[in-house]
């Protein structure tokens, strides 16, 4: 990982590396509807297994990525059941710049416990540290109120307002 980081953890939550072992939970976190409430196109399984495929390959590629997210004091699992969202940043050019490009997605019975918010707070502060050059990009839909408040809690401001992936969203940078 950039900076010999293996895992980033914080008060309750581990962010690590996604593995190979994580594929059903991000595909069982991407196709629950609660999660795609939002989102206008939510991907089908193949497309949320090229979606995975792609975060390991940009993690080949560029030492850092998407991250799994665990609650600390469970046990680990093998299968990766233990994997309660993701966050991280990966590259994404934006308007013609290079960005890195902030995500988050929990499983809805991890949602309402600020887990969002801490999580992505500490992959924005590794982001930070560890590609200083590269700015923190995120993107979220107009309506898509839950996560405008995490943005406002990691200090991002409003960049820009545009039609963005099907749906009207704001783009923020810090």
């Amino acid at each position: 990982m950039v900076g010999g980081v293996t895992e980033i953890v914080t008060e309750r939550l581990g962010l690590r590396r996604f593995v190979e072992t994580d594929r059903q939970a991000v595909v069982d976190i991407h196709r629950d509807p609660e999660t795609n409430r939002y989102n206008p196109h939510p991907p089908d399984t193949a497309t949320t297994l090229v979606m995975f495929d792609s975060w390991l390959e940009h993690w080949a590629t560029f030492g850092y990525g998407y991250l799994a997210v665990r609650e600390r004091g469970r046990p680990a699992a093998t299968d990766g059941s233990d994997v309660i969202g993701m966050t991280g940043v990966r590259n994404r050019e934006f308007r013609g710049e290079k960005v890195l490009n902030l995500a988050y997605r929990f499983r809805p019975s991890a949602w309402g416990k600020g887990y969002a918010a801490e999580a992505a707070r500490a992959a924005v502060e590794w982001a930070e540290r560890e590609m200083s050059a590269v700015p923190v990009l995120i993107s979220v839909s107009v309506t898509n109120t839950p996560s405008l408040r995490v943005v406002e809690k990691l200090g991002f401001r409003e960049y820009v307002e545009e039609e963005y992936e099907g749906a009207v969203s704001r783009h923020f940078r810090r």
